[in-house]
């Protein structure tokens, strides 16, 4: 892996390379993005390293990172990410995912939690909550960007991008985002139907962080969402919508962090002395 001081750096794991950052000191957390990628610039990851060692990757397909071949369900990106935590050797990991990260979040705690000490899942998908004949969350791509911005953000200029006048790369990235986020989601539409019976098996505490102004998701689906794992707490965050560390990322990391450190508030201390 090469890194710098807040660089984009890059890493290959079992034979695929992804880009990540990797900046920041002790407790490892694990940044998850939602599918429509990440910015490494994101005020929530500076924030977010005032309590750790931040770890951001672009999901495989996302970005410039590679796909491997064969690679098309969560499932096989959650067994991506637990091949990296072994590779880089993380232990009392706490792992953050917002939106499609919550759910590969999700299906990583399912599995195997031995590396990890809490899940912050931000307005995660990954489940089924309503009935048959009732839609969990939005078709996001049957709607236009405007009508997205409007149901997804607590203030829709936060969506807007004027794709026109982007950097070549930046687009390119949005549209390898766009592309690898249907290869995952489009079917089952952003679920798994085998996680919600799975759930139960989540063994490290974990926070929901729920931003109230999301019109892609309901309070009622995250709350059904939240009482699948065990003791799981639910909080919600105002003036932002589906992606709250995008709206809210000082208020986003702190409580993130301060879910952390009331967990191991001894381990913690040590670690910052």
């Amino acid at each position: 892996m090469s890194a710098g001081a807040g660089a984009v750096s890059s890493i290959a794991v079992n034979g695929t390379t992804i880009e990540l950052v990797d900046r920041g000191h002790g407790r490892p957390i694990l940044f998850l993005h939602p599918g429509i990628g990440i910015d490494f610039d994101a005020p929530v990851l500076k924030a977010l390293e005032r309590g750790g060692r931040v770890i951001a990757p672009s999901h495989p397909g996302f970005g410039t990172s590679q796909l491997p071949k064969g690679m098309s369900t969560v499932d096989d990106v959650s067994y991506f990410y637990l091949d990296l935590l072994e590779q880089l050797d993380l232990d009392d990991v706490l792992v953050v995912g917002v939106g499609l990260g919550g759910w590969i979040a999700a299906e990583i705690a399912v599995k195997n939690a031995t590396r990890l000490a809490a899940l912050v899942m931000g307005n995660p998908i990954g489940v089924k909550i309503g009935d048959r004949e009732t839609r969990d969350i939005v078709d996001i791509w049957s709607i236009m960007p405007d009508e997205f911005n409007k149901l997804a953000y607590h203030d829709p200029k936060n969506g807007e991008r004027d794709y026109k006048n982007l950097p070549e790369a930046v687009s390119l990235a949005a549209a390898r985002n766009r592309e690898a986020y249907a290869r995952l989601a489009w079917s089952p539409y952003m679920h798994n139907p085998k996680l919600k019976s799975r759930l139960h098996r989540v063994s490290v505490p974990t926070l929901f962080l729920w931003g109230t102004a999301d019109r892609i998701l309901s309070e009622t689906y995250g709350r059904g969402y939240g009482a699948l794992i065990p003791n799981a707490r639910f909080e919600t965050i105002e003036h932002a919508g589906h992606f709250p560390h995008i709206e809210q990322p000082d208020d986003f990391a702190r409580r993130t962090l301060g879910f952390a450190d009331a967990q191991q508030p001894g381990v913690q201390r040590s670690r910052r002395a």
